[in-house]
């Protein structure tokens, strides 16, 4: 039998997965890696520990698909192809000789050039809204690697001098899996990836040398940008037994959107993980957004014969964001230590019929789309003495649904499309009570599909059609149908007043620090 496996590289955790024919997990393989918080509002990750983990779990899941006594050279033939996914933006520069970080990566959670942000004039900002489609902030790339280029000692010489590459996790992931500095590393991203950079033009495609001036980013350091499905190396022979094409790559929330098959316009997901991520299919052209939403590349094809058919080659999306989403519930977990394990938030919140008029804004890291704003933090309002901590559990829960659905109200204007209905996925998804809150929220209905491990599933796809993979179409179609469905149960009024009421929240936590 031959497979797809899927490397899916996320915030906290490095997982790989092998899918079959049907769509079906054959293997899966898992590990955490450590969070670092040096300072307020600053998160680091160690480059090396991040490559290591997502090695030792690639390893882990070939060696599952043969017998227990095959090694993997026996195995690594059975692999078509390999599809990267991976956590965006975090920035991440290493030497090209010695194939070392020479800092931390910051983390795409990371607040510490907000003051850099703020600083740009008006005329450079809609510089860089038209031609990225981003709104400037923190969390992009750009003034990341120029903090690093700044304050790593050295760092500016050497990139100048093409000593030093940059990439975001996906480059660093393909450099070590083709052979890394001892064997010629390809230091690659694909346009999804690069769209987060706050460096690439929206419209060529291509990195933009105005925005390259603007922040002092050498053009030595970059990689170079390539299709999201399309064969781009093999890796490394000693790595997993054999050399297996890397042949699709995409961020991993346009790998979500991929694997929900959300392939025409107006269509839209939201993957609940760290944070929230919600995006909407707008077709083959970038839209523009008049409420602070992004425009970003979905995905991009080599040419018209390897990608779903009657698609442009690539496929834009508008795209909002909210950073504080299961991050909410491991704060209850290991912040106020009001639950044990995550798994207990939704009996716990469920012992309430509400939220007794409380609201947690969880603006621990700012606040995305629609409100940007770096400078507020985290609230708790309108607690009194009655007030338990299943209230709070219930408020967090309903935080991360009506954070989403602002950003909803905000794109389905943007788009001039209503929402009709959302697709979910990502650990958090499989909180019903959550879901439940998302439709009501809404006020569309919420589908849960029988598929597991979408963003895998979806860089696996991307790789499949490269790599000329076939899937078994029904089977897919199958496992992407839903496996439950939510209807809304508030009446308009009542979702009117509590969107009003959590706007009142969030207008409280804004400019906080504003030091």
């Amino acid at each position: 039998m031959t497979y797809l496996l899927a490397l899916d590289q996320g915030t906290t955790s490095s997982r790989a997965i092998a899918f079959d024919a049907q769509g079906r997990i054959a293997a899966l393989a898992q590990r955490e890696f450590t969070q670092h918080f040096p300072s307020p509002g600053q998160v680091e990750h160690d480059a090396d520990e991040i490559w290591q983990t997502q090695l030792a779990v690639a390893r882990e899941c070939v060696q599952k698909l043969g017998s227990a006594d095959a090694d993997m050279a026996a195995i690594a033939p059975n692999i078509a192809a390999i599809g990267i996914t991976n956590q965006r933006e975090t920035t991440v520069l290493w030497s090209r000789e010695t194939g070392r970080p020479v800092a931390p990566a910051i983390v795409w959670q990371d607040r510490r050039t907000t003051a850099r942000c703020e600083a740009l004039s008006p005329a450079e900002r809609q510089l860089i809204q038209s031609r990225t489609g981003l709104v400037p902030d923190a969390y992009f790339s750009a003034t990341k690697l120029q903090w690093l280029l700044d304050n790593v000692p050295g760092a500016r010489r050497r990139a100048e001098a093409g000593e030093l590459a940059f990439g975001t996790v996906d480059s660093w992931l393909a450099w070590n899996l083709t052979g890394g500095a001892a064997g010629g590393g390809l230091h690659v991203t694909d346009a999804s990836n690069a769209s987060r950079t706050m460096l690439m033009n929206l419209h060529t495609l291509q990195w933009d040398e105005q925005l390259l001036a603007l922040f002092g980013i050498p053009r030595a350091v970059l990689p170079r940008i390539v299709p999201s499905s399309g064969e781009i190396g093999a890796t490394a022979p000693d790595l997993l037994g054999a050399p297996i094409r890397i042949a699709g790559i995409a961020g991993d929330q346009q790998a979500a959107t991929f694997g929900h098959g959300c392939l025409a316009p107006g269509m839209a997901k939201n993957t609940y993980g760290t944070g929230c991520f919600m995006l909407m299919n707008t077709g083959g052209q970038p839209a523009a957004s008049r409420n602070n939403l992004l425009g970003t590349v979905g995905w991009l094809a080599p040419d018209t014969e390897n990608h779903p058919a009657g698609q442009p080659r690539a496929a834009y999306c508008l795209e909002g964001s909210v950073f504080m989403a299961g991050a909410t519930v491991q704060w209850l977990r290991d912040g106020l230590q009001i639950i044990r394990t995550a798994a207990e938030v939704e009996e716990l919140a469920a012992s309430v019929p509400d939220t007794g008029d409380v609201f947690l804004v969880p603006a621990f890291a700012g606040l995305g789309a629609p409100d940007w704003d770096g400078r507020a933090r985290g609230a708790l309002i309108g607690m009194t003495r009655g007030t338990t901590r299943a209230h709070i559990a219930r408020a967090a829960l309903e935080a991360i649904a009506l954070q989403s659905a602002d950003v909803f109200a905000a794109m389905s204007e943007d788009a001039g499309l209503p929402l009709q209905e959302l697709r979910v996925d990502g650990g958090a998804s499989r909180n019903n009570l959550l879901m439940q809150m998302q439709a009501d929220a809404l006020g569309v209905p919420v589908v849960r599909p029988h598929a597991a491990e979408i963003t895998a599933l979806g860089a696996a796809r991307l790789a499949g059609l490269a790599a000329g993979f076939r899937f078994d179409e029904q089977a897919l179609a199958a496992s992407q149908s839903a496996a439950r469905r939510f209807e809304p149960q508030w009446p308009e009024s009542l979702r009117r007043q509590r969107l009003a009421r959590w706007r009142e929240a969030v207008a409280r936590a804004k400019d906080w620090a504003r030091g």
